[in-house]
C-alpha cells in the first residue's frame, strides 16, 4: 500500500520529465496557485481529539462547490499551506481542479500530524454512543464541520480512496451524515484474513506484511510529525527468496521485530478467523447504505482484488434493489487506474489506455452527477468489467453475469485438461513438496515483490518437479470465463497439513507476438519479451489446508488419506483466444509471497524451523475422486 504512493509520486516526476501531457491537458504549479487556496485546519471530533486536514479551496466565486475528500494513513503531504500537492495538476486529481472541487485529505486519527492513538482497521461500532468513536463517527464529525465552515460549499460530498484509503471510504459511507451524497471505495481494504493485503484464506502474506510493516508504517508514532518512522531492521535487501528463507520460520521474524509493532504481534496472536477478524470486515456491518456506491479495482491486483470484488457483493446482497451500488473492474495492478498509463502490465498489453477511459468515462461522471448534478449516468451499467485477451469492455446489468454458467474442467491422467470427468481408476498426480525449496512467487532476483507477478509468464514454474501442469488440447473457439473460480481438489498427503496453490494460465500460440514487437535478439538481450508460448497467470490463489472445512476451527489432515480441498478463487474476467490453451498448475508453495506450511499440524506462528517437513502430495483424477476447477463460462 505505501508502494502505491511512492509509485503515483514517481510518476508524475517521469511525466513531468518526458513533457507527456499536452497543453491542452496539463495544469501546472502557477495554475493551481493562481486558482486555489489551501489551508490547513485541525477539525474536532466528538470526543475532542483533533484530525490534521488538508484543504485546497477553489477561488472561483461564481459557484457554490462540492467537497471531494480521502482519509489516510499515509500523510497529507506536502505540508505547509504553501506547499502544493503535485498530483492536483499532474495527476488524474486535476480533473476535480478543472471542476472546482474542494480537495480535502486528512490524517485519519494517531497518524501524521492528527492527534489520537491510530487502531489498524479500527473496529466500526453500529451502536456509537456519546464520545465513542470509530472511523464512520470521525469522517461524520469531518463532513459536518466542513460542510458548516468551508466557505462556498455546496453541502454535497464525495469520499474516495485507494487501498487502505479505500477502508476509510467503506467506512464513511457507514457515517450516515445527510451530505455525503458518493463514495467510491478503490481497492479497498475488505478483509484481511481471506483474501486482502495479509491473508488468503488464512495463509499469511509473509512478504507484503513484514515488508509494509517493517518498512516503517508499523512503529509507533509518539506525537503527531511530518516524518515518517524509517525502518530500525538491518537486513539484506537484494533477494528476497534467500532473505526470508533465512531468517525462516515465523518466530524468527517475531524476533527481528521485537515488542514495538502493535499489528505484527496480533497477526500472530489470532492464527484462525475469530471474532477478532470479524469485527475488522467491513462486510458484515454494510447494510442500509445511504450514499452512492462506485467500487473499483483491479483485476491483476496483488493487494485488494478479493476486497473489490467481495465489497460490491455484501452491498448488494445486504442493501435494497434501489440503493445505488456498482463496480467497475479493469485490467489494472493495484492503483493502476488512477495513473497516466492502463496500456500494459508487465509483458501482457491491453490494446488502449484503460486508465484514461475509466478516468473520463465512469469516475469524473459518477462525482460530477451526485455532488455537482451535472451530466447523465443512466447508461452507467451495474458491472463494467475489462476482459484481458479479448481486450474489450463489457458492461453487465448484474454480476455474476446472468449468462454464467459453472462448468467443471477436469483433470487427467498424463497432464491432460477436459471437459469430461476420468473414467480411469485410481490415478493420481504426485509431487514432494519440500519446505526448504519452496516455489517461488516468481522468477528471477529482486527484493520487494513485483505487481507484475499477477500476469508473468509460469514456464518457470512448470519446469519444476513440485509444480503439477495440465493444459487442454489447443482451442477451436474463444473461452470466455466471467466470474468466481472454485479449485475442487481430491488428494491425500503424508503429512497433517498442506497449503494448495492453483493457478489458472493462458497458454499463448508458440507463433504470438503482439503487433510492432520487436523480436529478441539472442540471450545477449535486446527486443521484446518473447510471448510464443508465454503462460500468462490469469488468477492465482492459495489455501492454508487445515482451513478445508473451517476457517474458525483448522483441522489436520489424516496422512494418506483422500480429502477434499474445495476453495475459491477471486472473480476473473477473461477470453482464451482460440488457438490458446488453459493450463492449470498445482502447488503447495508460493514463495516468499506466503509463508511456508511446515507440513505438520502446528501453530505456524509459533513454528519451529525443525517443525518443517517434507511431504509427499497426491493429486487425485479418476473416475471416483476427480479433481477438478469450476469455470464461471459466459455464453
Amino acid at each position: 500500500m505505501r508502494k502505491l504512493f511512492l509509485f503515483l509520486t514517481n510518476c508524475l516526476i517521469i511525466f513531468i520529465a518526458q513533457g507527456q501531457l499536452s497543453p491542452q491537458t496539463a495544469q501546472d504549479s502557477a495554475w493551481l496557485r493562481d486558482n486555489y487556496t489551501k489551508k490547513e485546519i485541525y477539525i474536532p471530533m466528538r470526543d475532542g481529539v483533533k484530525l490534521f486536514t488538508s484543504i485546497y479551496l477553489p477561488k472561483d466565486a461564481t459557484e457554490k462547490h462540492p467537497i471531494l475528500m480521502t482519509r489516510t494513513p499515509y500523510s497529507c503531504a506536502p505540508y505547509g499551506e504553501n506547499n502544493y500537492k503535485a498530483s492536483l495538476w499532474i495527476g488524474h486529481l486535476r480533473y476535480y481542479t478543472r471542476e472546482n472541487y474542494i480537495i480535502v485529505t486528512q490524517d485519519v486519527r494517531g497518524r501524521w500530524m492528527s492527534e489520537g492513538q491510530f487502531v489498524d482497521v479500527r473496529p466500526f461500532n453500529p451502536n456509537k454512543k456519546g464520545t465513542e468513536n470509530d472511523e464512520a463517527s470521525d469522517t461524520y464529525d469531518a463532513i459536518d464541520w466542513m460542510v458548516k465552515n468551508l466557505p462556498n460549499n455546496n453541502g454535497n460530498v464525495g469520499v474516495f480512496g485507494i487501498s487502505y484509503p479505500g477502508f476509510y471510504s467503506t467506512m464513511a459511507a457507514l457515517s450516515g451524515h445527510p451530505a455525503l451524497k458518493a463514495v467510491s471505495p478503490q481497492a479497498p481494504v475488505t478483509d484481511w484474513f481471506l483474501g486482502d493485503d495479509f491473508h488468503h484464506n488464512g495463509a499469511f502474506a509473509l512478504m507484503d506484511g513484514f515488508n509494509f510493516y517493517t518498512g516503517g508504517f508499523g512503529f509507533p508514532r509518539p506525537q503527531p510529525t511530518t516524518v515518517g518512522s524509517p525502518s530500525k531492521l538491518q537486513i539484506p535487501r537484494n533477494d528476497n527468496y534467500a532473505t526470508f528463507l533465512n531468517i525462516g520460520a515465523l518466530p524468527n521474524f517475531m524476533k527481528l521485530t521485537g515488542d514495538s509493532l502493535s499489528f505484527w504481534k496480533d497477526l500472530y496472536a489470532h492464527p484462525n478467523l475469530d471474532d477478532w477478524w470479524k469485527a475488522r470486515n467491513p462486510r458484515n456491518f454494510v447494510d442500509n447504505m445511504k450514499p452512492a456506491i462506485l467500487t473499483v479495482g483491479g483485476l491483476f491486483d496483488a493487494e485488494d482484488c478479493y476486497g473489490a470484488w467481495r465489497l460490491y457483493e455484501a452491498i448488494e446482497k445486504k442493501n435494497p434493489a434501489s440503493t445505488y451500488n456498482k463496480i467497475v473492474m479493469g485490467p489494472w495492478y493495484h492503483g493502476q487506474w488512477s495513473s497516466l498509463d492502463g496500456t500494459k502490465l508487465g509483458n501482457v498489453r491491453f490494446g488502449a489506455n484503460t486508465s484514461h477511459w475509466y478516468q473520463n468515462n465512469i469516475e469524473i461522471p459518477f462525482f460530477n452527477y451526485f455532488l455537482k448534478g451535472k451530466g447523465d449516468i443512466s447508461k452507467l451499467p451495474e458491472a463494467t468489467i475489462f476482459f484481458s485477451g479479448a481486450n474489450e469492455w463489457k458492461q453487465f446489468p448484474q454480476w455474476p453475469a446472468a449468462n454464467k454458467t459453472d462448468q467443471p474442467l477436469y483433470m487427467q491422467p498424463n497432464g491432460g485438461l477436459a471437459w469430461e470427468k476420468p473414467t480411469v481408476k485410481n490415478s493420481f498426480s504426485t509431487y514432494v513438496s519440500d519446505p526448504a525449496t519452496p516455489v517461488p512467487y516468481a522468477d528471477g532476483i529482486h527484493w520487494g515483490r513485483t505487481r507484475e507477478y499477477m500476469t508473468d509468464d509460469q514456464r518457470f514454474a512448470a519446469r519444476r518437479p513440485d509444480v503439477l501442469t495440465f493444459q487442454t488440447p489447443v482451442l477451436t473457439e474463444d473461452l470466455t470465463l466471467g466470474g468466481t473460480l472454485v479449485a475442487d481438489l481430491l488428494t491425500s498427503i503424508t503429512g497433517t497439513d498442506a497449503d494448495f496453490v492453483v493457478k489458472v494460465i493462458d497458454v499463448f500460440p508458440d507463433d504470438f507476438a503482439y503487433p510492432g514487437a520487436v523480436a529478441p535478439a539472442g540471450r545477449a538481450g535486446g527486443g521484446d519479451y518473447p510471448m510464443g508460448g508465454y503462460q500468462m497467470l490469469v488468477r492465482g490463489e492459495i489455501m492454508r489446508g487445515r482451513f478445508r472445512n473451517s476457517f474458525e476451527k483448522p483441522e489436520a489432515f489424516k496422512p494418506n488419506k483422500i480429502e477434499r480441498v474445495k476453495f475459491e478463487l477471486p472473480d476473473v474476467a477473461h477470453t482464451f483466444k482460440k488457438g490458446h490453451r488453459v493450463m492449470v498448475q498445482v502447488q503447495s508453495s508460493w514463495f516468499p509471497l506466503f509463508d511456508r506450511n511446515p507440513q505438520k499440524f502446528v501453530n505456524i506462528y509459533d513454528a519451529q524451523d525443525s517443525d518443517f517437513q517434507a511431504a509427499t502430495i497426491h493429486l487425485f483424477h479418476d473416475a471416483v475422486n476427480s479433481s477438478n476447477l469450476i469455470l464461471p463460462v459466459l455464453k
